[in-house]
């Protein structure tokens, strides 16, 4: 009951803001809208997982870019079932990934994903997918706190991540560590890239010794803390604007990888006495218990305002319902981790989401 009290408030406090905004409309323009759906119709983000027998789409052990906190297999997961579902859109099929189609396709082309460790967790898995169809091909890994790539030298293809959790500035001054939500000077390595995948929001929930920040910023004013829904629409709003600013669409494609659910508390799916840690099946129901976090309502708000074409990887109900895929004790991570996702794993679905987006 206090939680959902607490709950409640929050909701309330953030549509608030909203209509103080001006902006308590919650639907995605015409452009996200139309670019969630195939030519025919179908909407590529609702559907169900189905087992498939041909699955998964590599093997961990040939796979040289897994890192040991999301290779699962590795670490002795007993049970591989999870590795064997496919997305399956009520309304149409997803063309398969065929790995040497995207190399010649992006021949020359730089591919930077942005953001946390769910972008290091989706660029790994995409690297793996073609890495499969293409296994002998000469490559090159650079890895570095900020900034990593792994480039295709046959095809000249470079797959880049920039590790940045907020997307906006974090800054060491002489107050202490400041985010500030109105800035992104981070974005000149961003310039010059075919294609931009971002994300963040992870980290804007981070309290106590795990809050990288000791004070928010935004126009010169230090404020200790901020109601995080706030701060983070704040935030993306810095990012749109910078999008708006320095993306040419006939040059870059934009894509924004939605909020990717965690499963620590079993009450999201109707099990209050579980987490992710017991978890071998997906959740077969249509109808998410938790329902669409607010987060995604923060993500759909920005989108609809955004002047350029960006096209939403609306990723979060079908990860919503595989709360079987996370590492959960199987990974180098310390403690359960219900946050990322093993390898092979669900974050291959959303790479041939992307796939889909970019060849259909």
């Amino acid at each position: 009951m206090v939680f959902l009290l607490k709950h409640l408030f929050i909701s309330a406090v953030f549509f608030l803001f909203l209509l103080h905004q001006g902006k308590a409309e919650v639907g995605l323009n015409a452009t996200s809208a139309a670019a969630r759906k195939l030519a025919s119709g179908c909407n590529i983000f609702r559907g169900k997982w189905v087992y498939d027998a041909s699955y998964p789409l590599y093997d961990f052990s040939k796979c040289p870019f897994i890192d040991d906190e999301f290779n699962c297999q590795k670490y002795k997961r007993p049970d591989q079932t999870y590795l064997k579902y496919r997305w399956q859109p009520f309304s149409c099929n997803l063309p398969r990934f065929n790995g040497v189609t995207f190399l010649e396709r992006w021949r020359g082309k730089k591919i930077m994903f942005v953001g946390d460790s769910l972008s290091l967790n989706m660029w790994q898995s995409l690297s793996c997918m073609i890495h499969s169809w293409v296994p002998n091909a000469k490559t090159t890994v650079i890895r570095r706190d900020v900034l990593s790539e792994v480039t295709f030298l046959d095809y000249g293809v470079k797959l880049l991540l920039y590790r940045t959790p907020y997307l906006v500035d974090l800054e060491n001054q002489n107050v202490g560590r400041v985010l500030k939500l109105d800035s992104i000077r981070n974005g000149d390595a961003w310039l010059g890239m075919d294609m931009l995948i971002f994300n963040t929001w992870h980290w804007w929930t981070h309290t106590k010794s795990s809050q990288p920040w000791d004070y928010m910023e935004e126009g010169g004013k230090l404020y200790k803390d901020m109601n995080r829904l706030i701060a983070y629409y704040k935030g993306l709003t810095t990012w749109a604007s910078w999008v708006n600013q320095n993306v040419d669409p006939s040059k870059t494609k934009v894509f924004f990888q939605g909020i990717s659910p965690t499963h620590y508390e079993g009450k999201d799916w109707n099990e209050p006495s579980k987490s992710c840690s017991s978890e071998t099946q997906p959740f077969f129901g249509v109808q998410y218990p938790a329902g669409m976090p607010l987060s995604a309502v923060v993500v759909n708000k920005v989108l609809s305002r955004i002047n350029k074409p960006v096209y939403l990887l609306d990723i979060t109900l079908l990860s919503q319902y595989r709360k079987d895929a996370h590492p959960t004790y199987y990974s180098l991570h310390n403690g359960l981790d219900c946050s990322h996702w093993c390898l092979p794993g669900v974050p291959d679905t959303w790479n041939e989401l992307l796939y889909t987006a970019l060849f259909s």
